[in-house]
């Protein structure tokens, strides 16, 4: 017996060992550029030129002002923030609320509704770049901010319905009727009942829209043409194009890019890591 727990033993820490060496692995294939990235934005074009690898041997502070300055990255992180903003608390409210009314409210037309914004799943962002352009010029919303921000809401509505709609399933119905019979209306028992206990999924759904909204690239450039609409990967874009010749200024202005999502995950890691595993799970 004892031979047999050494083995085991043995074999558990070999497995342990091997599994550190994968988890380290990726850790650095992760890590690596991100730290290549940092240092090469400290660095003169004609360094970076010679010694690609390493640190800088001096660190030029002024590629990160001028890169800020060129890049307009005050406009552009506040039109990020409020984009996110808007379409994370507006996309949440609606889709909770018609989630509600698929899940709890028994009627006809919920199924037909519901099946609609599921079709939206199956809908990729360039298969509708065509008509939602023609649309939003045809109503004559083409550069404004409230033509961006109807997009997004309607993009991310399709995953937030699925989601909130599935996990409201699974509270007991019991809960809603028992609040019926107290004579509660559905908008009390949605504020009171639906809303804290679909928490978990809320905050599933916030993720999934922050990302993807603050991310977004190719929608916002075909429905803006002004630079002061424009958001920030798009404004990245635009400054890689402008320091193509002078890298160390590029660089400094991806860094400048990377920090408000790397910031977010910092500052709400484990509410995210919370909020997917609840989210992913009923009841």
């Amino acid at each position: 017996m004892a031979n047999i727990r050494d083995t085991r033993s043995a074999g558990a820490k070999v497995g342990l060992f091997f599994a550190y060496v994968v988890m380290v692995f990726f850790a650095v294939m992760a890590i690596g550029p991100l730290v290549w990235l940092v240092l090469s934005s400290f660095k003169t074009t004609t360094e970076y030129q010679l010694h690609k690898l390493g640190f800088p041997r001096k660190w030029v502070i002024i590629n990160y002002v001028d890169a800020w300055k060129r890049g307009k990255f005050p406009t552009l992180i506040f039109n990020s923030v409020f984009y996110t903003g808007i379409t994370t608390v507006v996309t949440l409210a609606l889709s909770f609320m018609a989630s509600f009314a698929f899940a709890k409210i028994p009627n006809k037309a919920t199924k037909a509704l519901h099946g609609s914004f599921i079709i939206g799943l199956l809908l990729t962002l360039q298969s509708i770049m065509v008509p939602l352009f023609l649309m939003i010029n045809w109503a004559h919303l083409y550069d404004t901010r409230l033509g961006v921000l109807l997009p997004y809401i309607g993009i991310a509505m399709p995953m937030a319905v699925y989601l909130a709609t599935d996990y409201i399933k699974s509270i007991p119905d019991a809960l809603v009727e028992s609040a019926r019979i107290d004579g509660a209306s559905y908008l009390r028992i949605f504020r009171s009942i639906i809303v804290p206990m679909a928490s978990p999924v809320a905050s599933t759904v916030a993720i999934l829209t922050v990302t993807g909204t603050w991310n977004e690239f190719m929608l916002i450039n075909i429905l803006t043409s002004k630079d002061k609409l424009k958001s920030l990967p798009v404004g990245i874009q635009n400054s890689a194009v402008a320091l193509s010749s002078d890298f160390g200024k590029q660089f400094a202005a991806l860094v400048i890019g990377l920090i408000p999502m790397l910031v977010f995950y910092l500052a709400f890691r484990k509410e995210i890591t919370k909020g997917v595993a609840a989210g992913a799970v009923k009841g």
